[in-house]
């Protein structure tokens, strides 16, 4: 049971939609984006301005490559999950297509008016950490029956090493929920380009690499999501973005989760 006991509160624990901040933190958001709203016209542009400054960016300076990027739905709702290494990773997520991507953030990066605007425009939305965020778990749906893309992070937090950390059943909860595709992503070369405690990144070569599409199973009428599919699917994914990560760590000449 949820600490307050709605069902809102038991799905938001289910989905994962947690994490360890827990000071109360005052947002600082632009005006009407209180979570997860349909951006205005000016908020696109400026998106679509650095969406761009990141293309010339990381092909320049990383020597970004992208495979499978025919794989991405160019229209609908789906979930992006990517493996989660480096602070780069969301920029760099977002160039697997050029529709515009909606995140999640931790609550401190809306912290005065000049960031609150800046991650909202880029299609952030906070959610807050250290208890069941309903906010973000209707938020989430939302975006999704709005039929825009979501990146959820399955490993949470960044991680370390060539081993995915245990999965959050975020994005399978959501997917099962919503009847949309998870679209499996690995960033090769994220750590060695900008790993945990770097200041500067390094200029090394970095890949994309979109996989097949999982579809979830269906949810007849809208019921409540069954757990075991939740985490069949959350296997699943961990089980493919693995897979997909050691093959591409390899072919960068980076140690693999492979003996």
């Amino acid at each position: 049971m949820s600490t307050d006991g709605s069902p809102v509160g038991d799905r938001a624990k289910e989905a994962g939609i947690d994490a360890a901040e827990t000071a109360a933190v005052e947002l600082h958001l632009p005006d009407g984006h209180r979570r997860g709203e349909v951006l205005s016209l000016g908020q696109r542009a400026f998106y679509r301005f650095w969406w761009f400054v990141a293309q010339i960016i990381a092909r320049c300076y990383f020597r970004l490559r992208i495979r499978g990027a025919g794989l991405v739905p160019r229209s609908g709702a789906f979930i992006v999950a990517p493996v989660h290494r480096s602070n780069l990773d969301s920029p760099v997520v977002a160039l697997i297509g050029y529709r515009q991507m909606r995140f999640m953030g931790k609550e401190s990066l809306w912290a005065n008016d000049r960031s609150g605007w800046f991650m909202t425009a880029l299609g952030g939305f906070p959610v807050k950490r250290g208890n069941a965020d309903r906010e973000a778990l209707r938020a989430c749906t939302e975006v999704l029956e709005r039929g825009e893309p979501l990146v959820m992070f399955p490993e949470g937090t960044r991680q370390h090493g060539p081993t995915l950390g245990a999965l959050f059943d975020g994005p399978a909860y959501l997917a099962c929920r919503s009847g949309v595709p998870i679209i499996p992503v690995v960033l090769g070369g994220m750590e060695r380009a900008m790993g945990k405690g770097a200041k500067v990144p390094r200029p090394t070569a970095i890949r994309l690499v979109v996989g097949e599409p999982l579809h979830p199973p269906v949810v007849e009428g809208g019921g409540r999501v069954p757990r075991r599919a939740v985490r069949e699917l959350t296997q699943r994914l961990g089980e493919e973005l693995q897979r997909m990560f050691d093959e591409v760590q390899a072919e960068l000449g980076i140690p693999t989760s492979q003996p």
